[in-house]
């Protein structure tokens, strides 16, 4: 396990290295100078001349390129062209943000998916089992920013339950939890379902059952337990969907989180906090593949990364 968790961070190095790199490339390839975007287009030329002087943009290319990963590496990613703030203060209070939304999203898809696929499984061929696919079809083809514009209007609009904007509180939570955890959901529940179908049918359930086992322990005990290897995969990958779904759904309800900051960075040409955003995107998402491969050791202890 700590041989894992190393090279897993020498990967998160090395990916957070070559990602610097294309952003550095992708910053310079975008039409417009970055000098004239930070004064403002009726700027005069004299402060565009020292504002180019000032953050290097007169210098070679390899020259700007060395002393911008000398600067991320102490931490510094620029200065917002909007709001003239260092971008981590911008973009670290919204990772608090868009990390509680995308983890109560998953809890309520996981949670959701494990209990209609454990019974749709149960009820393989039945009325429960055929109601349960017909739930996941549904949610697979609905977008997620079909899902909220329903909800914000017959919870927020017409029957005014919920607020449909911002985060104050534990309310505004609720939908925009509900409509990016419920494509997951649909999801992970086919993924449940076809996996304890597979291990339902498999001869240690048949003694199981012949021992006189309670099926709630067949089923939630000994059948869940070895059809997670795929489940956990399936949840790893969902992580990514969710933090891209996130730039949706936080765009629909005003979330103040990190895919709201990226679009609102996209639309105002605002480079340096693009760039953040990116990075730290990346990032809980490779931390996130480390934790998977950890829950895999606890999963099926014959998996083994030593």
């Amino acid at each position: 396990m700590p041989r894992l968790i190393l090279s897993r961070l020498v990967f998160m190095v090395l990916a957070g290295f070559l990602l610097l790199s294309f952003l550095f490339a992708l910053f310079h390839m975008i039409p417009g100078d970055p000098a004239r975007l930070m004064a403002g287009d009726n700027a005069p030329e004299e402060l565009v001349q020292s504002i180019r002087r000032a953050y290097g943009f007169d210098q070679p290319l390899h020259v700007q390129y060395l002393s911008y990963m000398q600067r991320v590496l102490m931490g510094d990613f620029g200065v917002s062209n909007y709001t003239r703030q260092p971008v981590l203060e911008v973009v670290l209070p919204r990772i608090g943000n868009t990390a509680a939304l995308a983890g109560c999203a998953m809890l309520f898809a996981m949670t959701v998916s494990l209990i209609l696929g454990s019974f749709s499984a149960m009820f393989w061929g039945g009325p429960v089992d055929k109601g349960v696919t017909a739930f996941s079809l549904v949610g697979i083809c609905t977008p997620v920013f079909v899902t909220g514009i329903i909800g914000i209007y017959l919870f927020g609009v017409y029957l005014r339950w919920l607020p449909i904007g911002g985060m104050s509180s534990w309310q505004h939570f609720i939908l925009p939890v509900l409509t990016l955890g419920a494509y997951q959901a649909a999801m992970f529940t086919r993924m449940v379902r076809s996996c304890m179908v597979d291990a339902l049918g498999r001869d240690f359930i048949t003694t199981a059952r012949a021992k006189g086992a309670p099926e709630r322990r067949v089923v939630f005990h000994h059948a869940l337990r070895n059809a997670l290897l795929p489940i956990i995969t399936l949840f790893g990958l969902g992580v990514g969907h969710t933090l891209g779904g996130s730039v949706v759904t936080e765009t629909i309800f005003n979330w103040p989180g990190l895919g709201r900051l990226m679009v609102d960075s996209i639309l105002t040409r605002d480079l340096p906090v693009m760039q953040g955003a990116i990075f730290f995107f990346a990032m809980i998402f490779i931390l996130v593949n480390l934790l998977v491969d950890i829950l895999y050791t606890w999963a099926d202890p014959r998996v083994s990364y030593d």
